[in-house]
């Protein structure tokens, strides 16, 4: 059977709805019941509880806690390259943007703009750069990690579809990374910009950063941007620090710039659906021996007038809300950023709840 055909029940189903109720379920604080859910859950799909920090899944007042576990300490090593892998996962795909083009799988691509949620200044700045594609299945760890210092410039919220993101869906439905429901975050490095953007997928409740908590509790048909760069303290990360995570499994994609001298050796050992781990080497940057412009000096490490001491995961931003997107629309195309931003007063207070916690010990 063609992956198309294969995938064309998801396109019946009512993604968001199952969402929404799977989102509630995780969330609830059911005892003995929670209990034997997550015991299934990990005989099902062989979760490795061995690194876990709390390894008693009685340690696990909800299916969200457990699901977001932390590592224990110790646990993963950070490489000494330029970016390390920022999760444990399987590699979709990886290598050059072609120009403004995302490879996706086979007879499947995307542009930047479409996967920014229709921003083209932003967009520009990844152009010929270099990309990789993580899918986390849903026995790996949740939380997304730094794959390189960086001081965060702006967050994005952009609505759309929740299909699934497994492999067998990114080769039957086109556009599948840039058309579903995704987080964007931009953080400038000592290598230039890069994005880290997390993608929803069916079941996947909710996502969430460490400087603003849950970022989507209430699902809306309207493009939202928070601006870090002019608003309150610099919010810096370090490289191996969490930025993000999932309440459920989905996909991570990850833009690096291309700087003016410099070509990007990946990891040789990194080929498509085979699995990696948080901390691993994944790229670093090589000078191009015939460069057409003039090498830039390559950084050991970020600049220290940039990247100030990291501050606490809180963070005053500007807002801004782009016009709803029309019924039915997913934002797959640039058309769908809507009308000119408006600024709003910024609208940061979080539930604490929503704010990712540590697991409550029994």
């Amino acid at each position: 059977m063609s992956p198309r055909l294969a995938v064309l029940p998801q396109y019946l189903l009512p993604k968001k709805t199952l969402t929404a109720i799977a989102g509630f379920f995780a969330r609830q604080e059911a005892g003995a019941l929670t209990t034997a859910t997550i015991r299934w859950f990990i005989q099902r799909y062989g979760v490795d509880m061995s690194e876990a920090a709390f390894a008693d899944v009685r340690d696990y007042k909800t299916f969200n806690e457990f699901f977001t576990r932390e590592l224990k300490a110790g646990s993963r090593d950070m490489a000494d390259s330029d970016f390390i892998c920022p999760v444990d996962g399987a590699i979709s795909q990886f290598g050059a943007i072609d120009r403004d083009r995302i490879f996706q799988a086979k007879g499947h691509d995307y542009t930047i703009e479409t996967l920014l949620g229709g921003n083209r200044e932003s967009a520009m700045r990844y152009e010929n750069g270099w990309f990789s594609t993580i899918y986390l299945s849903p026995r790996d760890y949740h939380r997304v990690h730094m794959p390189c210092d960086g001081k965060l410039e702006s967050m994005t919220y952009v609505p759309g579809a929740l299909f699934s993101v497994n492999p067998l869906t990114a080769r039957g439905v086109p556009g599948l990374f840039a058309r579903n429901e995704r987080v964007i975050c931009e953080f400038s490095t000592a290598f230039g910009p890069m994005a880290l953007v997390l993608v929803g997928a069916t079941i996947v409740g909710s996502m969430a950063t460490v400087w603003h908590g849950t970022v989507n509790p209430l699902r809306s048909r309207k493009i939202r941007r928070w601006t870090y760069e002019t608003h309150g303290a610099p919010i810096v990360l370090r490289k191996g620090d969490e930025m993000g995570r999932f309440m459920l499994g989905s996909t991570v994609v990850l833009l690096m710039p291309r700087p003016d001298g410099f070509g990007m050796n990946f990891n040789p050992q990194w080929a498509p659906e085979g699995a990696v781990r948080l901390g691993h080497p994944m790229a670093s940057y090589q000078p191009v021996e015939k460069a057409v412009h003039k090498p830039v000096d390559k950084p050991d490490a970020a600049d220290e007038s940039t990247l100030a001491d990291a501050q606490p995961a809180t963070a005053e931003a500007a807002v801004t809300e782009d016009a709803v997107l029309p019924s039915g629309q997913d934002a797959a195309s640039p058309a769908d950023a809507g009308a000119p931003a408006t600024t709003e007063a910024p609208d940061l207070a979080a539930d604490p709840q929503d704010k990712p916690t540590k697991p409550h010990a029994a």
